[in-house]
């Protein structure tokens, strides 16, 4: 097994129904250390960086339409857009953006570790 010690914490934030638990827990089975931040439900925009403190923030892309059936969420496009401007800062930092809307969770999950390969 490859050592893991050395791979940096990451931190995922997106908008509810984008896949955060699920990338999350693929990079665990992997050994990455991860940080699932509910930066959506914040109104601090730095919340992400002052509390997780990761080493590497990724930010999982959803929209209203894929956000609402995978969470069955009875929700307006306004509470959708709320969200964003909640995610705005984490999204303008982070070191990886995945679109979540066309892939499915293996997909998500080789791109984050192949984008997490190319930081290394």
């Amino acid at each position: 097994m490859a050592d893991t010690t050395a791979l940096p914490l990451v931190g995922v934030v997106g908008p509810c129904g984008a896949g955060k638990s699920t990338l999350i827990r693929g990079l665990e089975g992997r050994g990455y250390r991860c940080k699932h931040i509910a930066q959506e439900h914040s109104f601090a925009q730095q919340m992400w960086k002052i509390i997780a403190k990761p080493e590497v923030l990724i930010y999982l892309e959803c929209n209203f339409e894929n956000s609402t059936s995978r969470r069955k969420l009875n929700w307006q496009p306004a509470d959708h857009e709320e969200q964003l401007r909640r995610l705005a800062h984490a999204r303008a930092n982070a070191d990886i953006i995945i679109d979540t809307n066309t892939l499915n969770e293996a997909g998500v999950l080789a791109q984050a570790l192949n984008d997490l390969n190319s930081l290394a």
